[in-house]
């Protein structure tokens, strides 16, 4: 889920439309860069890809999330990858680009949407060791054996906001058992001043992750407009590559603050860890943002 609709996609070239099992697909062609195009779902932007550069991110926060990809091994070594939630496959594609060998399962609910990115989007497939299973996202993570990922990134969402059977200690410690020993997870957030929905995400990652840590821009941390949030936790066995992360942050063309373990978890200090009896769906984002 991205900030919204490149700048060149408002006058795109060329588009191509379809129903989907769970609502409108379209991709908008950047007139800009040829080869780029906008995935929107009932008119929400929900992925950017660049079929002649998989390295080209152009959503902010997938940019946040890639600089934890390359500093998650040794460069080039493959990593075992968990996405939830497809879209258009644009971090599968980027690590199967920068991580050749990658074994990488996307998780994507809608068997249709994920017919039609293949088919008008074609990428790398399960020769390059990508396999796409069509399932609920966390219902998914029962099909998959302990310690079977070194990154299990979660990008869901339902229309504008995310699933409230997502947001759980029940569904993270269900991520957590299919972590390696030093594994990391990594999701998207969704959420803005007065903080209706983080605070409780980060008091219940911190329940089940030994060390936190969260990207954002710096005007969605200090309150004053609502945007994407990247919350990571970490396994015992491994710990956050943070300057990396800070001075990578930093120099992006979109840059971020990353708060560290103290940071972050101060962040979620007096709220209730979330369980599948109190669970509810990311706030509804305003009017207009994420390209609605």
């Amino acid at each position: 889920m991205g900030p919204g609709l490149p700048q060149g996609a408002r006058t795109a070239s060329a588009m191509f439309r379809a129903e989907v099992d769970h609502g409108v697909a379209e991709l908008v062609q950047d007139p800009d860069r040829p080869q780029s195009w906008t995935l929107l779902l009932d008119g929400t932007a929900q992925s950017h890809v660049d079929l002649a550069d998989p390295e080209h991110l152009e959503f902010e926060y997938l940019r946040r999330v890639a600089h934890l990809v390359d500093l998650a091994g040794p460069p080039s070594a493959p990593l075992r990858v968990l996405h939830l939630g497809g879209g258009a496959w644009t971090l599968a594609r980027y690590v199967a680009a920068t991580r050749p060998g990658s074994p990488q399962t996307v998780v994507e609910l809608d068997a249709a949407l994920a017919e039609f990115v293949a088919h008008r989007l074609p990428g790398p497939g399960e020769a390059d060791g990508l396999r796409v299973v069509t399932a609920e996202a966390r219902s998914s993570l029962d099909r998959f054996p302990a310690d079977a990922f070194d990154l299990v990134v979660l990008d869901v969402f339902a229309g504008a906001r995310t699933p409230a059977q997502v947001t759980t200690a029940e569904f993270l410690h269900g991520v957590r058992r299919v972590l390696a020993p030093a594994g990391v997870y990594v999701a998207n957030l969704g959420d803005g001043s007065p903080w209706p929905f983080l605070p409780g995400q980060v008091a219940t990652a911190g329940t089940v992750f030994t060390e936190l840590a969260l990207m954002a821009a710096p005007d969605v941390l200090h309150g004053r407009r609502f945007g994407n949030l990247v919350l990571i936790g970490s396994c015992p066995e491994r710990d956050l590559p943070l300057p990396g992360l800070v001075r990578r942050a930093a120099a992006d063309p979109f840059p971020a603050r990353v708060l560290d373990d103290g940071g972050t978890r101060a962040l979620g200090r007096g709220a209730a860890v979330v369980t599948d009896a109190t669970a509810a769906p990311s706030p509804r984002p305003p009017s207009g943002l994420w390209g609605q």
